[in-house]
């Protein structure tokens, strides 16, 4: 006759597969010998029979969470609020870019046509540089080619708010003249922004437009509870699976999962009604993935160009870390190891150990050096072609409340609880973290997007923000499109890639 199981205060758990497919996970129960002989195979209570067991499968495993690793050794900050404005300030502006053609005229200043948010950027008595447009020599007629034409900014249009300007070496009617006429520049030109030009007894100039642009970033509220009741613990047990065990094998799973949160979660906030204090609120912490601002598009089989060309994007630009690290997925791995080196030599990948404490296979090119170390949390999320590009000193470790630990009593019961409880959050510094799509899926939408791009014709149909990474000229794109540069498909024209966070 078949024991009847009665069912008090909730349903009877059963075993569940965990990822290799065993029948060894019993989620929202309590540590009973009911329920891990349940997890056994239905083994009679009490019968427990003996094994052996391998004693390092239930160790941290902190090689296993690498990303919650450099979050722990990220700069913390202490918070009285589970909602925090977080800045992304990015290195100052080098550069503007025109949104329509100037067409050359005989005034003497002109209305500089730019982007809504870069007219700011020109202050008066600031000076800029006009890329690709040659300048002319004192007499206003001779052109100098490979000397730019410089503007001067002496103002802002009431109307529009763009900065009116003055060619500093621009044509002239006749070489006598005071002031220069108005330059034609193409749409799409980049003028790269210079010092400040005073006159003779002047002091005061306006201040550096320097507004950062907060966003709000969310703390989640993390928790972990095991329950091991006073009969189970008092057993006689063959096996050494005892209290100290299972609270390493709680809080490994406790940090894996959190680790998958802080690559993959979505930021939101709910409220929910609670059995004894009413209506409270609860929050989700975007993941690092979604965080991102630069988002390299690359399916297949990678080339050491590509490789090389990575680096370039990484290390040079205006936001350059110090180091960095490569969290990949095995696939990612795969490809980089199976790239022909052979041709060359220059490029040098040893082993060794990062200050993290890690073993990483360190890849060095001439712009900096890439850590490359395998995070199976990625694999678990099916991301195994993709890989996080991390820069060590641009994180912050938000916290509302440190990591705090519990025991006590369970009231009725003879069984012991341990809590667990940490409320923070993740957030990225800078623009120079990189994620590395391999995966062929749908582009983050709020991150610049960057293809890797081999062909000297234009895309057919580029999106609207995508940038292109020229591995050889591409005159499709533009006359001055050569390979190593990074042209951008921006308001239906193509420009040289800028590389400010926001461009998308």
């Amino acid at each position: 006759m078949a024991e009847d199981v009665v069912k008090v205060g909730g349903s009877h758990a059963a075993p569940t597969p965990g990822s290799a497919g065993v029948q060894t996970q019993v989620p929202g129960a309590p540590t009973t010998v009911s329920a891990v002989a349940g997890a056994t195979g239905d083994i009679g209570a009490g019968n427990l029979v003996e094994r052996d067991i391998d004693q390092d499968l239930f160790q941290f495993k902190s090689d296993d969470t690498p990303l919650m690793q450099l979050m722990l050794r990220a700069k913390k900050i202490k918070t009285n609020s589970p909602e925090v404005d977080h800045y992304m300030i990015d290195e100052p502006r080098s550069s503007v870019t025109t949104t329509s053609a100037v067409t050359e005229s005989a005034n003497q200043q002109f209305v500089l046509p730019l982007q809504s948010n870069d007219a700011s950027i020109p202050r008066p008595y600031g000076t800029l540089l006009v890329k690709g447009v040659d300048g002319y020599a004192e007499d206003g007629v001779t052109k100098t080619p490979g000397k730019d034409l410089m503007l001067f900014v002496v103002g802002h249009d009431v109307t529009s708010g763009n900065p009116i300007v003055r060619a500093v070496n621009g044509p002239k009617s006749d070489a006598s003249d005071e002031y220069c006429k108005t330059p034609a520049i193409p749409a799409g030109t980049t003028l790269i922004i210079l010092a400040n030009a005073l006159y003779e007894t002047q002091k005061e100039v306006d201040p550096d437009l320097i507004v950062p642009q907060p966003t709000t970033v969310y703390l989640q509220k993390r928790g972990m509870n095991q329950i091991v009741s006073d009969y189970y613990e008092a057993q006689k047990k063959r096996i050494p699976f005892g209290k100290a065990v299972i609270a390493e094998a709680a809080i490994t799973n406790f940090k894996v999962r959190g680790n998958r949160t802080l690559y993959a979660g979505r930021k939101g906030k709910i409220n929910v009604q609670t059995p004894k204090t009413g209506v409270q609120r609860i929050y989700f912490s975007e993941g690092v993935r979604y965080q991102v601002r630069k988002e390299l598009q690359h399916t297949g089989k990678w080339t050491i160009e590509e490789i090389i060309a990575l680096a370039k994007m990484v290390f040079t630009g205006e936001d350059v870390p110090k180091s960095v690290a490569c969290l990949a997925g095995k696939n990612f791995l795969e490809n980089i190891q199976c790239i022909d080196y052979s041709k060359h030599p220059e490029i040098q990948i040893t082993t060794k150990t990062n200050p993290v404490g890690w073993t990483v296979t360190n890849f060095h090119t001439v712009f900096g050096d890439f850590e490359l170390k395998h995070d199976p949390t990625l694999d678990r999320l099916k991301w195994s072609n993709s890989a996080f590009i991390v820069a060590y000193d641009r994180l912050v470790h938000y916290q509302y409340s440190a990591e705090h630990k519990s025991s006590e009593r369970m009231e009725g019961e003879e069984a012991t609880r341990e809590s667990m409880l940490v409320w923070d959050a993740l957030a990225l510094k800078g623009s120079c973290h990189v994620w590395i799509n391999g995966e062929g899926t749908t582009e983050h939408t709020d991150a610049v997007h960057i293809h890797m791009w081999d062909s000297e014709t234009a895309p057919e149909e580029p999106a609207e923000g995508c940038a292109y990474y020229l591995l050889k000229d591409c005159p499709g794109i533009n006359a001055d499109a050569v390979a190593g540069q990074i042209w951008q498909f921006k308001n239906n024209t193509w420009s040289e890639y800028s590389g400010d966070v926001m461009a998308a």
